[in-house]
């Protein structure tokens, strides 16, 4: 074997016998001969010149091959990657996914009377509401009322300078007093034919024009006195003591409290609903809520074209601390049931303007206590796993808190889903939180379900199922 030191720049690999070192340079090329003599120095160099070529050839062929290789063992491994990856979703599909229960909170139908009512707001007024003037220019003497006095019709409220008139309707009755005595001289004289007739028609007509004088001067004189022309409260007082009024003159606002309503106006599609006589519901917001009763008093006998509706006088019988132009929400009562099945609004879900509830479809009683596993079963902290059923209701009477359905499927002490139903589905798997709370609703407390808010594990697993 001989032994020859070459400076590689590349891997070699040559024939059988022949071993390949590191191709930095550090290595050293053994080549083994087959036992073959070299004739001379000559022949050695060239051999060792040929077998550089061969070596050089040799070495583009391998890489070759292993670049070959290569490309086909990384194309094995794609295919053999996209073979499995069908196979593993099949197995995926064929693993059974865990269903999750929903927990939710549930409360169950009752009974009791619910109300359907037209909604509007307005401000009230007095109808029987004036304000008062002067009829003479003169001089305020004598105030006597004050804004916020309660006055009766024909009360004197003040009184002007009045010497003049006073004056004057002495002077005419003077005059008429010597008239009349004046034409019964006259008419005595007449009927013994003494006069002629157009004597005793002057005397008459003298007599007659007196009394108007006296008339007009007592007139004149009352006006010097502002009486009340209605009954009512001082609402305001526009004049002062010792004020020069002119004629026409604004001095008082009287209202009378007693006279107040509710005008509002109903759409004409709901004509067929109103009548004279209809109960109705005053709610005051500054007064805290307070709530008043009233009754329509009076429907316009028109409709008006434009607006498309009809005016409602809705009167209030007594005067109960109410004053005009408060603000007021007026609910008009156009039809009461008094046995209505009332389904809580918080169980309602609105899906494609259409209305549904989750009802619990599992049996009334659960069972003992012990892990989740079959439908209807109890946890240790006492939650039941249990199925619902979406059911599609349309309202027929609502108030603020319930509604009542036409012809639906539900009945008294079915068990709705009232917090947690986001996302439900139906045949949705849930737990109940508080089975206590699917004890039916009695009509004496209807509202002690719809007042109950969500416990805060409820709206935590709203918010969990939503998302």
């Amino acid at each position: 074997m001989i032994g020859r030191e070459l400076s590689p720049v590349v891997p070699v690999i040559i024939e059988q016998g022949q071993t390949l070192s590191n191709w930095t340079g550090i290595g050293t090329l053994h080549l083994r001969s087959d036992n073959r003599q070299f004739a001379s120095q000559e022949k050695a160099l060239k051999d060792s010149h040929s077998n550089r070529i061969l070596s050089t050839l040799t070495l583009a062929g391998v890489l070759a091959l292993l670049g070959a290789t290569a490309a086909l063992q990384t194309g094995c491994v794609a295919f053999d990657s996209q073979a499995s990856e069908p196979e593993a979703e099949e197995q995926a599909a064929d693993t059974p996914e865990e269903t999750k229960a929903v927990p939710v909170e549930i409360a169950a139908l009752g009974q009791g009377p619910i109300e359907e009512v037209l909604r509007f707001s307005t401000n009230l007024e007095a109808e029987q509401a004036v304000g008062v003037y002067s009829q003479a220019a003169r001089q305020v003497v004598d105030l006597l009322v004050e804004e916020g006095d309660r006055v009766a019709k024909g009360q004197v409220l003040l009184r002007l300078q009045d010497d003049e008139q006073r004056l004057q309707v002495a002077k005419v009755e003077g005059q008429l007093s010597k008239a009349r005595r004046e034409y019964d001289r006259q008419k005595r004289l007449y009927e013994d034919s003494l006069i002629p007739e157009q004597d005793f028609n002057q005397a008459t007509y003298e007599l007659k024009q007196l009394e108007l004088q006296l008339e007009e001067a007592q007139r004149q004189l009352s006006y010097t006195e502002v009486r009340a022309p209605i009954r009512g409260t001082i609402t305001r007082r526009l004049v002062n003591m010792g004020d020069q009024i002119t004629v026409n003159q604004h001095l008082f606002d009287i209202v009378d409290f007693n006279s107040l309503v509710a005008r509002v106006y109903v759409p004409e599609k709901e004509l067929a609903r109103l009548s004279e006589g209809l109960p109705a519901r005053l709610v005051v917001p500054a007064l805290g809520g307070a709530e008043y009763r009233g009754e329509v008093a009076r429907l316009a006998p028109i409709v008006d074209p434009q607006s498309g509706t009809i005016k409602v006088t809705v009167g209030i019988p007594e005067w109960q601390g109410l004053r005009p132009g408060l603000y007021v929400d007026v609910a008009l009562v156009t039809a009461v049931h008094e046995q209505a099945l009332l389904v809580p609004k918080r169980a309602l879900v609105y899906d494609q303007d259409r209305t549904f509830v989750y009802r619990l479809a599992a049996p009334d009683e659960v069972g003992e206590v012990g892990e989740v596993g079959e439908l209807g079963e109890v946890t240790e902290d006492g939650e039941a796993a249990l199925t619902v059923e979406r059911i599609a209701v349309e309202p027929m009477l609502e108030d603020k808190q319930y509604v009542e359905p036409m012809g639906t499927e539900l009945a008294a002490g079915d068990r709705l889903v009232i917090a947690g139903q986001a996302g439900l589905k139906d045949g949705a798997v849930v737990r109940v939180l508080d089975l206590t709370a699917a004890e039916p609703m009695t009509e004496d407390a209807p509202s002690e379900v719809a007042t109950e808010s969500p416990t805060d594990s409820a709206r935590d697993a709203e918010a969990e199922t939503a998302e």
